[in-house]
């Protein structure tokens, strides 16, 4: 009997004794699938978080431009950011539920919300930086004048150079994400992935919410540190 090329088939294994035994594949394995899943997210975690304890260091040494510098960045952009993926980070969870219900369409719908976010997402990020290199904070050449000398403080240098370098591997990771999200609506569409095999979905879903986690910390820290400075 044919078989549908994208129906998922399990392997059958024959002891000594003539019993067959169904593998244990990926799609069916849960468990090894999230654990080594969040193996992965905590190399991010880790690399995330090594450069927020760099931060932190030096806003003890620079507490002054740290704080200036800040307050320099537009709020509104950055607000408007947080909110698209908190809206995201909905969106993609409910895309989860929704294939786990069996509502595969439903499901597909849910992710191309969530990928249209992040297009979003990345296209206001390129407004604000666009804005930061007209005011010439860009990169390493924020506040170089004509000479070799600086305009902006060290400390501020070293807030933008940080600033710049995390959203922008952030920016990278939403840029993966939404490469993720296609070709797990390409599994689908080829059955490979279904309410009943989804770990896939879960997984990416996961790494979608780690997205969104690490901007719950880069906002705060970046954008409201110089929220109550006063420019003379």
């Amino acid at each position: 009997m044919a078989h549908d090329s994208h129906e998922y088939i399990p392997e059958i294994a024959v002891d000594r004794n003539g019993n067959e035994h169904v593998v244990q594949g990926w799609q069916g394995d849960n468990y090894g699938g999230k654990l080594g899943f969040w193996l992965f997210m905590l190399t991010e975690v880790m690399m995330f978080g090594a450069m927020f304890m760099v931060l932190t260091y030096y806003f003890t040494l620079h507490h002054a431009d740290f704080i200036k510098a800040s307050s320099e960045l537009d709020r509104t952009l950055g607000g408007i950011n947080t909110v698209v993926l908190l809206i995201s980070a909905l969106t993609m969870g409910l895309g989860l539920l929704k294939m786990r219900s069996g509502d595969v369409k439903g499901a597909k719908l849910m992710i191309w919300a969530t990928m249209l976010l992040a297009v979003i997402f990345l296209g206001v990020k390129a407004l604000e930086w666009t804005n930061d290199y007209k005011e010439g904070i860009f990169l390493g050449l924020q506040g170089l004048q004509s000479g070799n000398e600086f305009s902006k403080p060290f400390g501020e240098i070293l807030f933008f150079g940080m600033y710049f370098t995390m959203t922008g591997l952030h920016g990278f990771h939403i840029i993966i994400g939404i490469g993720l999200m296609l070709w797990l609506l390409k599994r689908i569409n080829s059955g490979k992935v279904t309410p009943e095999h989804n770990i896939l979905h879960f997984n990416i879903a996961l790494y979608w919410d780690l997205v969104h986690l690490i901007w719950v910390f880069v906002f705060p820290y970046f954008y409201m540190t110089g929220a109550g400075a006063i420019h003379g």
